[in-house]
């Protein structure tokens, strides 16, 4: 995937988090990795999930590969930066590309009011 900079407008349905590269990162973003649509580019000290259209992190799903909880304040502490609409739940955390995904999914109504 090559990257442009410029002044383009379209939509790129791409959503992304930077993770630490430690120990719990690295088995996120394997478990991640692993899903279709997501690609990992690693950095000696982070790496970068971008997903198309929307990730979920499912933190089950993570316990369970990592033999220990995983829960949102874990996912916040191996986190940096992230681009798309983030949304936090008890179980999980979704980046969505979209805003109106994200409002849809949450029950949020985006119509302006007057």
């Amino acid at each position: 995937m090559t990257m442009q900079f410029g002044a383009e407008t379209e939509f790129s349905n791409m959503c992304g988090v930077t993770l630490m590269n430690t120990p719990i990162g690295r088995v996120v973003a394997d478990v991640m990795g692993s899903k279709d649509g997501v690609e990992l580019t690693e950095y000696p000290s982070m790496i970068r999930v971008d997903g198309v259209n929307r990730l979920e992190f499912d933190y089950d799903e993570l316990t369970d590969a990592l033999g220990q909880d995983f829960d949102g304040s874990i996912f916040e502490e191996i986190s940096s930066t992230h681009y798309g609409r983030m949304v936090h739940l008890d179980d999980r955390t979704f980046l969505f590309a979209s805003p109106e995904d994200a409002a849809e999914y949450i029950g949020f109504d985006l119509t302006a009011q007057s």
